[in-house]
């Protein structure tokens, strides 16, 4: 038994809510848990996750670097 008044108050049915719904239910020191994501909404575990390149960042370090000829540099080169 653990000793009395020094322990804070343990819920065995504590309430995850996600998005004002209940999306699970754990043990905690708090009655409910509000989040924001969990493993049921967050796009690595729901397999929806994209590795977009939208800024160029590749291409840009590969031409700050001069690892990447360009067509620009190409067609000066003929001129």
């Amino acid at each position: 038994m653990p000793k009395p008044d020094i322990h804070p108050t343990w819920y065995p049915e504590a309430k995850v809510i996600c998005n004002g719904q209940v999306v699970m239910t754990v043990g905690s020191t708090q009655p409910e848990i509000n989040v924001d994501v969990w493993s049921g909404n967050h796009p690595f575990y729901t397999g929806t996750q994209k590795i977009v390149d939208t800024e160029g960042r590749v291409d840009r370090f590969l031409r700050k670097y001069g690892m990447l000829e360009t067509s620009d540099e190409d067609s000066n080169k003929e001129k």
